[in-house]
């Protein structure tokens, strides 16, 4: 496979791209540790990675394949073991007589097709396909409802028992012996990589009264994953605890920790939070992969005129930038997104986070304790005496806060924060009803955004479909586009894992407070008064957003009603 230098320069000597179109791809992939190909489908400049990857195979002259269009055979693929066809990135396509046939995204490693020849007894095929295309396919095929049987064999041979039936029925030396047996680490290890693989954002490991339930929370939806046997859950869950460093003897409070595991080359922090509930401790985990987080203003969803604005305000040398919306939306991304645009050698950059969920060298994070009084406001006074230039408030939450906040901003420095309030104008009222005088609030504020996130439709399985012109209506589609406004919905394949949906994008309610808001902010004008003068300068309410992303074919009208009123 040519390195991303050389197949830019094939793909600009073919056509495919143009030489401006590399550079800036070469730019970001050096910035964020991407891949070209990759890069270039989220510029826009190539359709999808088939494109790239059909072109390579005519270049290297063999056959280019898409999976997401066959059904393999199960027994074909599994020829090839797991572990091996996760750790080089391969799978069985289909087999002729001693002939394997095998998808491969760098058919020019010899030694992988060298080890599947070895391991299967037969001459090595490859035809090439995309990365992303053959981790979907190995964990569709790879990946059944039995996933864990294996597992749960061993624990069953292992004579591990372990049966609560009351709280105090299990001793504290039983569960301390439970967690070291070798099938259930593997079985809890097992739970928490394929949530990772899957590129969920939570783990939840329920216990009901005669089962236990795990589901991974994939694109902002609960997905049921497997059910285990009902005699394991206080072996699971204090295996949970050992690995948290919780107390596995208190079954009574709830408590919370954080893991740290490495799953191959990938360092994920996972915090712990452990409830109990009436048959049994439920354990909710939040994957922290640094690798999953997205933080690049511009792969964030924002329309181009919405991006500037915001770009725009973060660069300002004072105020307050405000990002709103309820919890899940996305605020945190965003604004880690803003502090990276803005993370320079000559600004120092504060945070008071609750938690701290991601590290960011040249960032001064601190996390917020309000058990010993280190709350935001008393991070924020102590910010103030540390010289920055930029101070990040994870969330106002009260009086005290915003005024700091509100002063802070007034007196030289760059302030962000997050609200929960529906939409950006009603963040107004909201901090004047936290006590904070309207004149102040219309100096302070620089730009108050509103975001929610949708899921995006699979590209390989969308169809356009009909929809009433009453709902488009209610959506808030313009009269004019009634009679021909195209609108997807969600299919399923198994590209998607029979979902519809792949991936998440934002919807941006971008409001930059202009000399004619401020005036009516301190006219103590109502939201909806603003709301009017704000779209009539240039603002994209939510809907308005959403419906732009229905008509670009991102998502679906059930989504933009579901996530916006």
């Amino acid at each position: 496979m040519p390195n991303p230098k050389e197949l830019g320069t094939m793909l600009v000597e073919a056509g495919k791209i143009s030489h401006d179109q590399l550079t800036q791809a070469l730019s970001l992939i050096d910035k964020n540790k991407g891949r070209l190909e990759q890069t270039l489908v989220s510029m826009g400049a190539v359709t999808d990675e088939e494109e790239i990857t059909t072109f390579i195979g005519k270049q290297l002259n063999i056959g280019a394949i898409r999976l997401s269009d066959l059904e393999l055979n199960a027994d074909v693929v599994k020829l090839i073991p797991h572990d091996i066809a996760r750790k080089f990135n391969v799978i069985s396509v289909s087999k002729f007589g001693k002939t394997l046939v095998v998808a491969i995204s760098d058919p020019n490693n010899i030694y992988v097709l060298d080890a599947i020849k070895f391991i299967t007894g037969c001459s090595v095929q490859p035809v090439i396909s995309p990365e992303p295309t053959i981790q979907k396919a190995i964990e569709h095929y790879y990946n059944d409802s039995s996933q864990y049987s294996e597992i749960l064999r061993g624990l069953e041979e292992s004579d591990l028992e372990v049966i609560s039936t009351g709280e105090d029925t299990v001793s504290d030396l039983e569960l301390q012996s439970a967690v070291q047996d070798k099938p259930l680490v593997k079985l809890v290890d097992s739970i928490i990589s394929e949530a990772v693989r899957k590129g969920a954002s939570d783990i939840h490991i329920e216990t009901y009264e005669k089962k236990i339930r795990v589901r991974y929370r994939v694109d902002g939806s609960l997905l049921e994953m497997s059910t285990l046997p009902f005699k394991y859950r206080a072996a699971i869950v204090s295996r949970v605890k050992i690995m948290a460093d919780l107390d596995i003897s208190e079954r009574r409070l709830p408590q919370d920790g954080r893991i740290k595991v490495k799953i191959g080359d990938r360092a994920v922090d996972l915090r712990v939070s452990v409830l109990p509930t009436i048959f049994g401790e439920k354990v909710v985990m939040r994957i922290l992969d640094p690798k999953s987080l997205m933080v690049d203003l511009t792969n964030l969803g924002f329309p181009e005129l919405s991006l500037a604005k915001f770009q725009h305000a973060i660069q300002l040398p004072y105020g307050i930038v405000l990002v709103t919306g309820p919890t899940g939306s996305g605020k945190t991304t965003t604004l880690y997104s803003a502090l990276k645009t803005i993370n320079q050698p000559d600004v120092n950059i504060m945070t008071a986070e609750d938690p701290v969920e991601f590290n960011f060298e040249g960032i001064n994070q601190v996390a917020v304790r309000s058990e010993i009084g280190l709350t935001f406001s008393a991070a924020l006074r102590s910010f103030l005496r540390q010289d920055p230039d930029v101070v990040m408030v994870g969330e106002i939450r009260d009086g005290e806060t915003a005024e700091i906040a509100i002063r802070a901003s007034l007196t030289g420095h760059l302030v962000f924060s997050t609200l929960h309030t529906n939409d950006a104008p009603s963040s107004i009222n909201r901090l004047i009803d936290m006590g904070i005088p309207p004149y102040l609030v219309a100096s302070a504020a620089k730009l108050i955004m509103a975001q929610r996130m949708v899921r995006k439709l699979c590209k390989r399985c969308k169809e356009e479909v009909k929809i009433e012109e009453e709902i488009l209506v209610k959506v808030g589609v313009p009269e004019s586009e009634l009679k021909t406004f195209k609108a997807y919905h969600a299919k399923g394949c198994s590209e998607c894992n029979n979902i519809g949906f792949s991936g998440r994008t934002g919807l941006f309610e971008v409001m930059p407070i202009t000399s004619e808001i401020e005036r009516m902010i301190i006219a103590n004008v109502s939201a909806p008064e603003i709301t009017a003068q704000a779209v009539k300068e240039g603002m994209m309410t939510l809907r308005m957003a959403g419906v732009d992303k229905i008509r670009k074919g991102i998502t679906s009208v059930d989504e933009v009603l579901a996530e916006t009123s």
